[in-house]
């Protein structure tokens, strides 16, 4: 039962959870979210069939039917949930990890993600320690197919993107299912093929090394800009036309051209609380009231709702639209940011230097700490500095953030995995050094 985490159900199929698991997980679901009726979509896993068939059987059992949606993005479940008023939905997918793993990302009525804290650790609870009785009378499976709704929709953001050069690596996952309906044959495409054994690189584009061919094709070809999916089409992350990576975080900036100065929004918007300072600080001269919350899809999407945001963002390369039923879609995502820079070209300016008008800090990256004491490191950090300086804000949900005159970290403990990561940013190089120096100092201890 290893598989139960914070965001959703995910680990190495057959060592962390099972067919069985699928089953009951299914089978106790409709009475979790009282409904019905359950909306299942999967990926292209090869284990995902299975996890499908198992999953269902245990709806079906219950007595509860299963609309289909097949092979699908987790935004298209998304999306399926929330225009067609489903209690109860579950994406089969484990996003970005390696192809040995699976998993199933559970959401309820309006697309709300179901994490540990609002449900999925009462369906823990349950398969521990109850009997999974069939119904007299089994549900049935019936198929939806809303595909083309759902491309109509990403098209009504599409511009004329004639002008521009595009590089864009599927990183043969879910994406490939959509891209060329929407975007066509024009742009560069690499490794567009489904293939849920990702024979090319992992689904993962937060780690360089799944980058690296698609930086050498936007640098050989003079693309105006880079895009790369993750494995479930739910994030994206881009290179500007020199193939340098864009940290994810100063995209929720760069959209505030669209949101706010072109459509003439005002409001909240919502980071993470490893987001750079300068985003807020962009945004606030555009008329966005900038919200830090906690990490991952199952907090962002509430708290979207909650502060009724216009849209949102993360480190990871989520981003959640109030259009959108407040959650996060990678193809919609890359629209409204390829939106900016055609519009942007066209006046003259390039990519890299939007980005050069965002950036004003120096960024360590996250580093990570595999140790055990993870509060108690988290606490000497904190406490070391909020000591020795004068800190302007501090947050302590999610690891603690501190923030001071001239620069700023975060410490968080990962939800997943048994590392604690910091990240921290400063106006100067020497000063950032420095501070990573003394944090290492710090944490020794308890390495």
């Amino acid at each position: 039962m290893g598989a139960f985490h914070a965001y959703d159900i995910r680990g190495i199929y057959n060592k962390d959870f099972d067919k069985h698991t699928a089953y009951k997980v299914g089978f106790f679901l409709p009475e979790l979210l009282k409904t019905e009726k359950v909306l299942v979509g999967r990926d292209v896993r090869t284990s995902s069939p299975e996890i499908y068939e198992w999953l269902t059987k245990g709806i079906t059992d219950v007595g509860a039917d299963v609309y289909s949606l097949g092979i699908a993005t987790t935004p298209m479940v998304y999306f399926a949930t929330g225009r067609y008023g489903f209690r109860a939905s579950v994406q089969i997918t484990a996003s970005h990890n390696p192809k040995e793993y699976n998993g199933l990302k559970v959401s309820r009525e309006n697309a709300l993600p179901v994490g540990l804290d609002t449900g999925l650790g009462t369906i823990k609870e349950w398969i521990e320690t109850r009997e999974c009785v069939p119904a007299t009378k089994r549900g049935v499976i019936h198929n939806l197919d809303i595909k083309r709704e759902y491309i109509e929709f990403l098209l009504s953001y599409k511009r004329d993107y004639s002008s521009l050069k595009m590089g864009i690596d599927l990183s043969n996952g879910m994406a490939a299912l959509l891209i060329k309906d929407i975007l066509g044959n024009d742009p560069l495409y690499l490794y567009d093929e489904l293939d849920g054994t990702f024979p090319n690189h992992e689904a993962n584009p937060l780690i360089p090394e799944n980058i690296v061919d698609l930086q050498k094709l936007v640098r050989s070809n003079k693309c105006d800009i880079g895009v790369i999916f993750d494995g479930d089409g739910d994030r994206v992350m881009f290179t500007d036309e020199n193939g340098r990576f864009i940290s994810p975080d100063l995209i929720i900036a760069l959209m505030g051209y669209y949101f706010l100065e072109e459509r003439g929004e005002r409001g909240a918007v919502l980071q993470d609380i490893r987001s750079s300072k300068a985003v807020g600080e962009f945004l606030a001269p555009m008329g966005g009231q900038m919200h830090t919350w906690k990490v991952g899809r199952a907090f962002a999407a509430h708290k979207l709702r909650e502060i009724n945001g216009i849209y949102g963002g993360e480190l990871a390369g989520h981003y959640y639209f109030r259009d959108f039923f407040y959650s996060d879609s990678g193809i919609l995502a890359s629209l409204i940011v390829l939106n900016i820079v055609s519009s942007m070209k066209a006046k003259g300016r390039k990519l890299s230097e939007l980005i050069a008008g965002i950036e004003r800090y120096k960024n360590s990256g996250e580093i990570n700490y595999r140790i055990e004491k993870k509060r108690e490191a988290m606490d000497k950090v904190r406490d070391y500095f909020t000591k020795t300086e004068s800190p302007v804000a501090s947050y302590d949900f999610d690891g603690y953030r501190v923030e001071f005159a001239d620069w700023w970290f975060n410490i968080r403990p990962s939800n997943t995995e048994p590392y604690l990561r910091f990240l921290a940013e400063a106006k100067e190089e020497t000063m950032l050094k420095s501070k990573i120096d003394k944090v290492n100092e710090l944490i020794s201890e308890f390495l």
